[in-house]
């Protein structure tokens, strides 16, 4: 049986310098329990945590970061701009909140939460600009984007996009979306990456798990990583913080991948009548 504290921070691989493993922290709103989960998370090896002002947990994110025994330089820090601050000059100034909460000179990505809202590509994506220019941001992100919306974004910004954050899990698998994500060279990020609880229901998952033993959580994290996305699930307790870590060390066969690529089953877990798709 593999032990999480056993995974060093360097087993983890990388997608352009950012950790294919990441914390994610969206409903972990008790300001201390998120604090302590982060600092759990990075003193166990985890080096990628992901936040948002919707959130309303940077504060907590930013003190578990500095409980942490970890440099801050070793951290991949991302966050997110939400959609009733994505006027150009909101953008510019809950940035700056943003990197005040968090306690950090820099975030290493920042992302355009959803395309709704107060986002309008010019307005929008040249404080995006405006912020990478003065390095205040390392990378530019966007989030719930369609590859329509992934073009406009792209012909507006000078910025690179970095990486598309959107829902995935083997019920969601999003092949039209990281097909266009390989060919403009955006990473992808997979948030709900256990469906919310749902792969725990998925019998090619609970097969697979059972052959490896390990959770169906570990397999779809590894099933993420080896299509080179990068998974980001939630967790607030140590056992799941280290039960997800653990996936690190499963090899999935292609056996393995060629049953979990054949679910027919889809389930999408966030689908606001407003989304890009609907």
């Amino acid at each position: 049986m593999v032990d999480a504290n056993d995974i060093e921070p360097d087993t983890c691989p990388r997608a352009s310098g950012m950790p294919m493993l990441g914390l994610g922290t969206w409903q972990n709103t008790d300001p201390d329990q998120c604090a302590e989960s982060v600092r759990t998370a990075l003193e166990m090896g985890y080096r990628h945590v992901d936040t948002a002002q919707a959130y309303g947990n940077e504060d907590a994110v930013g003190e578990g970061i500095a409980r942490a025994d970890v440099d801050r330089d070793e951290i991949f820090l991302a966050t997110k701009i939400s959609t009733a601050n994505l006027a150009h000059d909101d953008v510019l100034e809950t940035a700056r909140d943003s990197l005040d909460r968090l306690g950090a000179d820099t975030i290493d990505l920042l992302y355009v939460h959803w395309p709704k809202g107060e986002y309008d590509p010019e307005g929008t994506l040249s404080a995006f600009d405006e912020l990478y220019d003065d390095g205040l941001i390392e990378n530019v992100g966007v989030s719930n984007f369609e590859p329509e919306d992934l073009e406009v974004a792209l012909d507006e910004l000078d910025a690179p996009i970095f990486a598309n954050q959107v829902e995935m899990h083997p019920l969601l698998q999003q092949d039209h979306v990281r097909k266009a994500c390989e060919n403009y060279d955006v990473e992808v990020v997979a948030y709900s990456p256990l469906a919310r609880g749902q792969v725990f229901e998925v019998d090619e998952l609970e097969d697979v798990a059972g052959k490896h033993g390990v959770t169906e959580a570990q397999v779809s994290l590894a099933w993420l990583i080896e299509k080179g996305v990068t998974p980001i699930p939630k967790a607030t307790g140590e056992d799941h913080i280290a039960d997800n870590w653990e996936a690190l060390a499963l090899e999935l066969d292609d056996e393995d991948l060629d049953a979990i690529d054949a679910i027919e089953r889809t389930s999408r877990e966030v689908d606001p009548a407003d989304a890009p798709w609907n």
